[in-house]
Parts: C-alpha cells; structure tokens; sequence
C-alpha cells in the first residue's frame, strides 16, 4: 500500500522512463518504508530519510552520504557497503516487498540510493519535512 505509494513517488522522482526507474523507485520505497515502520523516525526527530542518512553516517559511509547530499558529484557504494550499512532485518524487509534476494535489494540500493539522496536534498541540505511523501511534493517531484 503505502510502500508502493511511496515507490511511485521515487520512481517519478528518478526519471522511471523504463523498468528500471520503476525498479529504483519501489526498492527505494521499500527501504524507506521499512525504516519508517521500523524507526519512526525515533532519534533523530525526522524523516525515514534522516533516519536513514544517519544510519550510513555509523556505519562509515559518512564521506559518500555527504557527497550525496552536497552539491558536488555523487560518490559511488558498493552493495557490500549497503550491506553492512542496514540491519539484516530491514534489508530482508527491502528485499521481500521488491521481490528480490537480500544480496540483489543491496546491489540495487547501492546503485539508486547516490541519485535519490541527491534529487531529495537539492540544496545540499535535508529538508524538513513531516515525512518522505510530504518531502518528496515539496520538492515538487
């Protein structure tokens, strides 16, 4: 429901023009989604995307977020980095409601994420917003 919401929202914002735009966005939507269910954006007082920014930050992926979010050129990661970055449990969540192996979800992520965090912080900065579908119409995507 709200996950595939949500994955038509990112998909629309990554330029879905084939299937795999629609790829990235129901995989960005289930990660998301995930960690808005999981999290609540506990901690940090924001948005799954805060939520999840921080929880690359702890996991030493803190260079290649920050080139996200800036207004430089995007760093890359590695679905092994993906990997060691989220917990095991909300990866086989991003994997089950993609329909995919927990290796292929991380692959996929580490492919979409760099775009996504760029497009959803265009002014080198997270927005605050009450959540990701709120921030994703603010920035009229």
């Amino acid at each position: 429901m709200a996950g595939n919401d949500l994955g038509s929202l990112l998909g629309g914002l990554l330029g879905a023009g084939g299937k795999s735009g629609s790829g990235s966005g129901n995989i960005l939507g289930a990660l998301l989604s995930a960690l808005g269910g999981s999290q609540g954006g506990a901690g940090n007082g924001s948005n799954p995307l805060g939520g999840l920014l921080d929880m690359l930050t702890k996991s030493g992926l803190a260079e290649q977020k920050d080139s996200w979010v800036g207004t430089g050129q995007n760093q890359s990661v590695t679905g092994a980095q993906i990997q060691q970055a989220l917990p095991d449990e909300t990866l086989q969540k991003v994997a089950e409601q993609a329909g995919v192996s927990p290796e292929q979800a991380a692959s996929d992520l580490a492919q979409t994420l760099p775009q996504a965090v760029d497009k959803l912080t265009p002014e080198g900065q997270v927005p605050q917003a009450a959540s990701l579908e709120e921030l994703v119409r603010q920035q009229s995507l």
